[in-house]
């Protein structure tokens, strides 16, 4: 039945996230460090710091947990044998039974198994005590019902344990962690105002986090967002916007990102005014969290915010080192908070320099007067004393760390400059560098690879400066962060250091210095022809230099301006045209990276041999060939390359590793085999349609494979491929692990059971696609989106390890075996009917089908057989048939019966459940019908939401028919309790089950029987339901994420209680897949 009333999470009164129970045996070790990485994610944590005063942890503590939506309960070995821990642990499993509150057990060097025997627990010193008799039982209750609920025993480095924890703890809880730098200090403090502004609707709508260089404003601003934006409709987070807007159409880039962040789709490209214009657009009608990072010009403001007034519960934050946040506002009237930082006080400053230093926030022992002089030095700057603690810990020689005699020298240094203590820091970590080498690395990504991918940074840089260690010493020493999607990223005062580094060693002349990044002096030498053998590195893009000079002429530099730099090994020249001889153009080259490249063919004299990375996107070569053997090259991109016909001699690359021919739509000929690139892992050649016509491809290349065995990434998007392609089998690519094959003509492919290692494979877009046969058992991620004539997709196996499918667009698609089958009734084969033949005569009825949009958008409304976890069901509408006659009977939403005797003895092979349902409410959303089975026998239950279900017109009458396949989990005695859990205007009238034999062709004893079993649809869906397995004895039989619908107008919490009862938190269902759960959420 419908429920009459509901109970919603009280997120409305919660202060807190988290509350940690524990005990002291663990508050100064495992605790400590579990309370400082819940903080440092943006987890709001309540942990008790009262020692034994009885009267807080009586009262305190009590309204601590009511406020706090989950519970990590730490079980020491104290913890089990002390009454006020045995207690707080009682409120908080009850807290649990009322009011939907996460509890996430730690067994810290205790038996879980041991707590889950009654016998153990009664063995516990405290329960022996007379004065608890009266809260024993309790406390018993408690202690088995927490022990049920996990099995995390800590083991293995504390470390990644912790880390563990705080990633089950965001997901149960729906939050999306901070990627903040770990040891967060005093950010509770600090961002309490900017918390009451967030909720304040009268105050400003923006708020301005001002502070100097290396004070977190970035990192408080951080800390606000990934704690706040699931409040808001959308949200974005705008980094480091004063770089960014130093780039190429660096503005327009992040106003792309703004508008897909906040209407999250991808805009087409356009320029800063239309982009504006739509920014203002959707700003008025959405409520967003925005924060921009870096500001430092009013123009930046005015392109991501526009002039128009925003929607009225929207908050913007920015961060800026402006010393007058007001003059980004000038021309607008819109009100300007300011928030000014405060910077980290004396045992705030001490607790974050000792985590660096120490591994925990208090200094070692002897260390302390050291540790607090080095903290006063930094004054409360929280980057100087990362910096510095780093410095300590990290010294060249490892017994640094405790040598007394170390800090004191250290410290001396930065005495005799009070006045520069700060960047004398920033110096210190770059100076205590253990190699010269990794200096030259710090300073040329600082120059030059600042946002670029690490793997491409490490390929280019690893010949000459070690990447791979050097970069791993940079993070290290807190120098280099590397971002979520693998982007090389640096603090602003790292960047500003190292290039002040670079401009002291000649303040006036650029061509006396090693890297010459900016455009102005890039541009000054070249046209002076002022290069030298001092410059390693130099940056020019000529289309910023037309912008600040108003110039869209063209302007071109005399090749020989580049001759007396012959230790050149990096070189940008995007959009610059040279002219003259190119006999002395730099040899040391490692990378050369020349979007616009002007020429049609590359000059003969050209010396290439040293290069690592060539990046010619957007060129106007019509001709490539390499003017001679180039060993070293790994990376060779051509993207948007419009103009290109043809590549000769590619041989002549032998250690090629990836090949980006992305867009190049004119390509029509490769003079040598591609296939014949034996290192070559990853080829883009998505657009090529034109290499790939017979006339230019397969008849110009008589070979097996035109495509290296070696691929692990291959994308051929958009390629006019057909069948008769013969190297789709892709017969020796075992190595494959990406495939993507979207956009292409095909009607069906080859079996690639054999490619073992592929992950995903991407057919989207293919709309003569009809099926997809024996796919790999390894395949993790499957995309067929908009796959119009796509019908059926088959797997190596039942078995198969696919996590992720999208299927959106697949108007005709019938069966994903393992996954589910969706047949009409009238091309269902009556073999795969077994004893519901009968259905056949009622399948022109019709009945409205919703649940999953992308199964049931555009079918037809004829009577539907669905087939998934072993379970066969469809809906009618209500028709009168004997053959629908149960033999247990009710008119509630449950019934119960005892497995008799076999009939005959014949053999049991599965139930048959049916019930009857009305909509009687006008309900906007209708949400969908669970079906409970309960062997309570053996333990065991099965909770099932099918795929699609019927939506009978208001006041009509619908009926669900379904059979179970459970001949190996039923014997005779067993108690079944059968129960169907509806929803928002549903109301079930009557239900019934039978028990379905096998008549071993006894017909006709058997033919009045109802119901009567002839089963062979089985073979059809035999999986393996480990995804979908709540615990060992409960199964969640369920495709869709319903944890997300709780959220907004949906089914609530009291739903999955009916459903599962207490054993488990509803966040259990949380990220819930098509294939089950979330791999990332299972423990």
């Amino acid at each position: 039945m419908a429920s009459s009333s509901t109970v919603s999470p009280p997120t409305n009164h919660t202060r807190y996230d988290v509350f940690i129970s524990f005990n002291e045996d663990t508050r100064f070790s495992f605790t400590d460090h579990l309370y400082e990485a819940l903080i440092g994610a943006g987890i709001r944590t309540y942990r008790d710091n009262s020692l034994n005063d009885s009267t807080v942890r009586t009262s305190e503590l009590e309204r601590a947990i009511t406020v706090s939506r989950a519970s990590i309960v730490v079980l020491s070995k104290s913890y089990l044998v002390d009454s006020s821990s045995l207690d707080e642990l009682r409120l908080i499993m009850e807290r649990r039974k009322g009011f939907y509150h996460v509890v996430v057990p730690v067994f810290y060097h205790v038996d879980p198994v041991e707590l889950r025997r009654e016998e153990s627990v009664c063995e516990l010193e405290v329960f022996r005590k007379a004065e608890w008799a009266d809260k024993v039982e309790q406390w018993k209750v408690a202690l088995m019902e927490v022990a049920h609920l996990s099995d995390k025993a800590v083991s293995g480095p504390e470390t990644k344990f912790i880390a563990d924890i705080v990633n089950t703890i965001g997901n149960k809880l729906g939050l999306k962690l901070v990627s903040s730098p770990p040891h967060l200090t005093g950010m509770d403090t600090r961002a309490e105002d900017i918390n009451l502004w967030m909720k304040d609707k009268q105050d400003a709508q923006v708020l301005a986090i001002c502070g100097p260089a290396g004070s977190g404003k970035t990192t408080l601003a951080k800390y606000i967002y990934d704690t706040n934006l699931l409040k808001f409709e959308s949200s974005s987070f705008l980094e480091d916007i004063g770089k960014i807007c130093e780039q190429t159409c660096g503005l327009c880039a992040l106003q792309e990102q703004l508008l897909s962040d906040i209407l999250e789709d991808k805009r087409k490209e356009l320029d800063v005014n239309s982009y504006k214009s739509q920014i203002e657009n959707a700003l008025r009608k959405k409520r967003v969290l925005i924060v921009l990072d870096d500001v430092d010009k009013e123009e930046q403001v005015e392109a991501l915010l526009g002039m128009e007034e925003i929607n009225t519960e929207s908050k913007i934050i920015i961060t800026s080192r402006l010393p007058d946040i007001q003059t980004l506002f000038r021309s607008r009237s819109r009100r300007c908070k300011e928030h000014k930082l405060k910077l980290l006080n004396e045992h705030e400053s001490l607790a974050l320099l000792s985590w660096y230093a120490f591994g925990s926030k208090i200094p070692m022992e002897g260390f302390k007067e050291l540790a607090l002089k080095a903290a006063h030095y930094c004054a409360g700057n929280p980057l100087a004393l990362k910096l510095l603690g780093s410095l300590f810990v990290n010294a060249k020689d490892s017994r640094k760390r405790t040598n007394i005699e170390y800090w004191m020298s250290t410290l001396n240094l930065l005495e005799r400059e009070p006045n520069y203590r700060i960047e004398g820091i920033l110096r210190m970590s770059f100076e205590y560098l253990p190699f010269i080498t990794y200096r030259e690395l710090f300073l040329h990504i600082a120059c030059f690879f600042i946002g670029e991918d690490e793997d491409y940074v490490v390929k280019i840089l690893e010949p000459d400066y070690c990447a791979t260690a050097g970069i791993v010493t940079l993070i290290n020493r807190c120098l280099l962060t590397v971002s979520p999607s693998k982007k090389l990223m640096m603090h602003g005062l790292f960047i500003e250091m190292a290039r002040r580094m670079v401009l002291d060693e000649s303040p006036t002349n650029p061509a006396k210095r090693s890297r010459v990044w900016c455009n102005e002096d890039s541009y000054t030498l070249l046209r002076q022809g002022m290069g030298s053998e001092t410059i390693e590195g130099l940056a020019l893009d000529m289309r910023m230099v037309r912008e600040e000079k108003h110039n869209t002429q063209p302007m071109a530099f005399d090749a020989d301006s580049l001759a007396k730099m012959d230790n050149l090994k990096l070189l940008q020249l995007n959009y610059v045209e040279l002219s003259g001889s190119y006999d002395d153009f730099p040899e040391d080259l490692r990378w050369l990276c020349w979007h616009g490249f002007p020429l049609r063919t590359l000059p003969s004299e050209l010396f290439m041999g040293n290069l690592v990375a060539i990046d010619m996107s957007y060129s106007k070569l019509e001709v490539f060939e390499p003017p001679t053997v180039i060993r070293p090259l790994k990376i060779l991109n051509f993207k948007d390359s419009q103009s290109l016909v043809e590549i000769h001699t590619i041989s002549r690359l032998p250690n090629l590793e990836t090949l980006i021919l992305w867009n190049c739509y004119s390509l029509v000929r490769v003079s040598e085999p591609i296939g014949d690139l034996k290192s070559l892992s990853l080829l883009n050649m998505t657009g090529c349609e034109n290499l790939f016509k017979a006339s230019n491809f397969s008849q110009q290349q008589s070979l097996t494979s035109p495509i290296p065995h070696s691929l692990q990434r291959l994308l051929l998007k958009s390629c006019s491929l057909e069948l008769n392609d013969h190297f789709l089998s892709f017969e020796h690519h075992s190595f494959l692990q990406y495939l993507n094959l979207s956009g292409n003509l095909f009607d069906r492919l080859p079996e690639y059971n054999h490619l073992t290692n592929l992950r995903v494979l991407d057919l989207s877009f293919c709309s003569r696609l009809e099926c997809i046969t024996c796919l790999p058992n390894t395949l993790e991620e499957l995309f067929v989106t908009c796959c119009k004539s796509l019908e059926k997709i088959t797997f190596q196996s039942p078995r198969f390890g696919l996590r992720e499918i999208d299927y959106q667009g697949c108007t005709n698609l019938l069966e994903i075996e393992g996954l589910l089958k969706l047949v009409p009734i009238s091309k269902t084969d009556e073999r795969f009917l077994g004893h519901m033949k009968w259905l056949k005569e009622y399948q022109s009825h019709e009945v409205c089908l919703i649940g999953d949009y992308h199964l049931t958008v555009d079918r037809s409304r004829h009577i539907q057989m669905l087939y998934e976890f072993g379970i066969m069901s469809t809906f009618l509408p209500d028709i009168k048939d004997p053959n629908m006659t149960c033999e247990y009977t009710s008119k509630s939403s449950s019934l119960s019966f005892n497995v008799p005797s076999h009939y005959n003895n014949h053999k049991l092979k599965g139930l048959n459940v049916i019930f009857k349902y009305i909509l009687f409410g006008e309900e906007k959303y209708v949400w969908p019908i669970f079906a409970k089975i309960i062997n309570t026998t053996k333990c065991c239950e099965w909770i099932y939401n099918p795929m699609v279900f019927g939506s009978p017109k208001f006041g009509d009458v619908a009926i669900w028919l379904s059979y179970w396949a459970m001949e190996n989990l039923l014997d005779v005695g067993d108690q079944v309790n059968v129960s169907i859990i509806v929803e928002n205007g549903l109301e079930v009238i009557e239900c019934g089950a039978s028990l379905v034999y096998d008549d071993d062709g006894d017909d006709d004893e058997m033919e009045n029987d109802t119901w009567q079993n002839n089963v062979k649809w089985d073979e059809i869906l035999v999986g393996n339901l480990s995804a979908f397995q709540l615990s060992k004895e409960t199964y969640y039989l369920c495709r869709r994420d319903f944890f997300k619908s709780m959220e907004v107008d949906g089914p609530t919490p009291r739903w999955f209680r009916d459903s599962v009862g207490y054993k488990f938190d509803y966040t259990e269902i949380q990220g819930w897949r098509k294939t089950g759960r979330d791999p990332k959420l299972r423990s």
